[in-house]
């Protein structure tokens, strides 16, 4: 009977200590494989690389990670991403670099404060967020006309290209902005109302939450950040296209659903979603530097997709 006992809490440990670190677990392996099969993975040029091509996915991901925890989701901010900055680049020379980045912010806010908004009245997240990519591609390609627009600054350009301390200037924003969204989410009365309307929106209400403020915000947040992706990633090809970041929004949920935020909401953390995101950056590179076809690469992440969320419909099963 001890020993019953003994084994039951060995199990319970083993699972408590791998539902809060397996992801960690999981992408220190990773790294060992890949210094393994590539032992110039651990050349700090390419870790650099490394760093540098997941900043731009690592920020889109940070705010569908709020969008996620809120019981919702944003299959817009791909779409969100490459109309603001088809934005930036068409009035940067008239407004100058800085006025492009402020103007680029408003609008990724407007339109979250619209998709927020949307939902909160009762327009499924889904098609609220999928037909608001549709419309923003198609504006996009207006704007452009099809074709790429080029930016008119070297300092903005530098914003994506300059380095500081060997390392690209976006990886500090990104890592400063993963900060501020953890404490955010971890430490105000925001956050907790973020998990709580994920939890149970019900609940949340009767409890005095402001559901459509709430609402409102974390898609603002994703909105605005999408617009702070687009800064970095525009800035680093120096233009924009109107198909850049299409699918962006597909690696966004990746990360954040591989990092443990159940897609049903009400669970999830910002440095886990990181986390999330430099396994798949590892991930890509090292089938790059293997050699293996990028076709086959939209393969091995729609497996990775697949078994997050079988993963999660597992945890809510073993919940209930």
């Amino acid at each position: 009977m001890k020993k019953e006992k003994t084994g039951m809490s060995v199990a319970k440990h083993i699972g408590e200590f791998s539902g809060k670190y397996g992801i960690v677990l999981i992408f220190v392996l990773l790294v060992a494989v890949a210094a393994i099969l590539q032992p110039v993975f651990l050349h700090p040029r390419n870790i650099t690389n490394v760093l540098r091509q997941v900043s731009v996915n690592g920020i889109l991901a940070t705010g569908m990670t709020f969008v996620i925890i809120s019981g919702a989701i944003d299959l817009s901010v791909g779409t969100i991403f490459c109309m603001c900055g088809m934005v930036m680049m068409f009035v940067m020379p008239r407004t100058g670099w800085m006025g492009a980045i402020l103007v680029g912010l408003i609008l990724g806010a407007m339109i979250g404060c619209c998709n927020g908004y949307m939902v909160y009245r009762g327009m499924p997240a889904f098609i609220m967020t999928l037909a608001m990519s549709i419309l923003l591609k198609g504006c996009s390609f207006i704007l452009s006309n099809g074709t790429p627009i080029a930016s008119s600054s070297t300092t903005y350009n530098a914003l994506g290209q300059s380095y500081f301390l060997k390392v690209p200037v976006q990886v500090y924003i990104y890592f400063l902005i993963v900060i501020v969204a953890t404490i955010v989410l971890g430490r105000t009365r925001f956050g907790r109302s973020v998990y709580a309307i994920g939890g149970n929106i019900e609940v949340a209400r009767l409890s005095g939450i402001n559901v459509k403020k709430t609402r409102i915000l974390v898609y603002i947040i994703s909105g605005v950040l999408a617009a702070i992706s687009a800064v970095i990633g525009t800035a680093r090809l120096g233009s924009c296209e109107p198909t850049l970041g299409e699918d962006y929004h597909s690696d966004a949920i990746a990360a954040t659903v591989i990092g443990g935020t159940l897609m049903s909401g009400g669970e999830g953390h910002q440095m886990k979603t990181m986390v999330g995101v430099l396994l798949l950056g590892v991930l890509s590179n090292i089938l790059n530097l293997t050699g293996v076809t990028p076709y086959a690469q939209y393969v091995v992440k729609g497996l990775i997709i697949i078994g997050a969320v079988a993963s999660d419909i597992f945890r809510r099963v073993k919940m209930n």
